[in-house]
């Protein structure tokens, strides 16, 4: 009797600690003390009935549950053993259509090129319910580099750590790499990873956006303006400002990219002029220029090698994308250059015209965009106005049409260590790409990203970026919701009920 209390005694030690050790998930004193108390006592209840133990364990139907006991510790290890496996080398699947689940190339390619150790420190309450969702983020990005490390702190357990860190709420993970850190909130890869941009990049190049002639507004939150733009080019950790080319002597030498966004107004001599002096120190230009407007910059681009024709681009196709006969939709991209390589979505430009190039591989020219071979340059402007735009034989020039080109220009003086330095130029026959209505369609966005990525010389962040979470709702006929009420409520049940009703008539006519 005595023996019996003891052993029941001990297992409810043992369990009483595994269950503290579960709610708290820390192996505490306490439940480490219950725990080997229990132990204790479950080894003198063995000692004591020892005899008893090893008469029941001699008897015929004891070796048969032996190796019935033997067969499941075996099966047992088995399915162990392939969860540390899986565990240690875990692989998801993705099955959205989206891939809301898969790193983008962007997130990828920069975490391999990672030279510099990261770590994450996430501050998350252990019932916290979103907690799962980042840390499947953080494992995700720890496969792709051995840089990356990451851990999660409860700040209810660990004020001191959270007071260390300055972090006042929940859901917040800190990058830190070095002395820099930078605070990112929620479950959002695009925020991990142009946090990682920040922390890593020794320096925050700048933007200049051209002003004075009509060019789109990067403070204008309307459908033509290009705030959205704008805060696209900051999260990829650069610096914008405007740019009045009247106000200065010179463009700025801290001007890693100019852009020259849908410009209006001619620009005057003067101006012609920075610009120029501006490419012979290697700088980085990219003008979008549309249909019928800036007309003197068409022989000053023409210097460099651009052929910008007096044209609109028509596309019948187009209209498979949704979009109309004015909205030419890109698919062709050059498969040599790094800007568009690796680029494979399609694109749609507005109202465009031409930008060809004359394709010379040993001075870096190439014509990367190009509309499909139902498209055409209009150029009777009449017949446009009419809505009757129809391609004319030996008027019209015939897709594809090259909207899109590119040169390298070399400086005139080298660098400090004698190395040629080259000015880059990018000129797209369109600006309303990458307005606010058209930003976030298709893979606009993405190419107009890389380009000013290839232009600040930061070729590891050309790529295609993360995935918006979109809802993604199943939508149903009203056969289909019949159908799937019918099948799962009704149908099944029945038929699993009429299978018994006849299964216990059989056993009862049998007797």
């Amino acid at each position: 009797m005595l023996s019996n209390l003891i052993g029941l005694i001990g297992l409810l030690l043992i369990i009483t600690g595994a269950l503290i050790f579960a709610i708290n998930t820390i192996l505490t004193t306490f439940s480490a003390s219950l725990i080997f108390t229990g132990l204790l006592l479950i080894l003198v209840y063995l000692y004591i009935n020892f005899p008893k133990i090893r008469d029941v364990l001699l008897n015929r139907s004891a070796k048969y549950g032996a190796n019935m006991a033997i067969m499941i510790l075996i099966f047992i290890s088995v399915i162990a053993l392939i969860a540390v496996i899986s565990t240690r080398y875990k692989r998801r699947l993705d099955l959205t259509a989206t891939k809301r689940y898969t790193l983008s190339a962007q997130t990828v390619k920069i975490l391999k090129s990672l030279k510099k150790e990261i770590e994450a420190i996430a501050f998350y309450r252990a019932d916290e319910r979103t907690r799962q969702a980042m840390e499947d983020i953080l494992l995700e990005y720890s496969y792709y580099s051995p840089n990356f490390k990451y851990q999660f702190v409860d700040p209810d357990r660990k004020p001191t750590v959270a007071a260390k860190y300055g972090v006042s709420s929940y859901r917040t993970t800190l990058l830190i790499s070095g002395k820099r850190q930078e605070t990112v909130g929620m479950e959002s890869e695009e925020r991990i990873t142009n946090g990682i941009i920040k922390v890593t990049r020794d320096s925050v190049k700048t933007v200049y956006f051209v002003t004075g002639h009509g060019e789109n507004d990067i403070a204008d939150f309307q459908k033509g303006g290009y705030k959205a733009a704008k805060e696209a080019i900051e999260k990829e950790n650069y610096e914008i400002r405007n740019l009045l080319l009247l106000n200065v002597e010179d463009i700025p030498q801290d001007a890693s990219v100019v852009i020259i966004s849908g410009a209006s107004k001619d620009f005057i001599s003067s101006e012609l002029e920075k610009l120029k002096r501006y490419i012979n120190r290697g700088g980085k230009l990219f003008i979008m220029i549309d249909p019928g407007r800036a007309h003197n910059l068409i022989p000053f681009l023409s210097e460099y090698g651009f052929k910008i024709g007096d044209d609109v681009i028509i596309d019948k196709q187009s209209q498979v994308y949704g979009a109309n006969y004015l909205t030419p939709v890109v698919t062709e991209y050059d498969d040599k250059h790094p800007l568009t390589k690796e680029f494979n979505f399609a694109t749609l430009f507005p109202i465009a015209r031409s930008v060809d190039m004359n394709k010379d591989l040993s001075k870096g020219a190439y014509p990367i965009i190009r509309t499909g071979s139902y498209s055409w340059a209009e150029t009777d402007k009449k017949t446009l106005e009419a809505g009757k735009a129809e391609y004319q034989e030996g008027k019209d020039k015939k897709g594809p049409i090259t909207i899109g080109s590119v040169t390298a220009v070399e400086a005139a003086k080298a660098n400090e260590s004698g190395k040629k330095i080259y000015a880059r130029i990018v000129v797209f026959g369109n600006s309303g790409f990458a307005n606010n209505t058209h930003l976030n369609l298709l893979g606009n966005k993405d190419l107009f990203l890389n380009t000013v990525s290839w232009l600040a010389e930061e070729e590891d962040l050309i790529s295609i970026r993360s995935k918006d979470s979109e809802a993604t709702p199943v939508v149903l006929t009203a056969t289909q919701g019949r159908l799937i009420f019918w099948l799962p409520v009704v149908v099944l049940p029945t038929f699993v009920l009429a299978a018994g009703l006849v299964i216990y008539s059989r056993r009862r006519f049998r007797k």
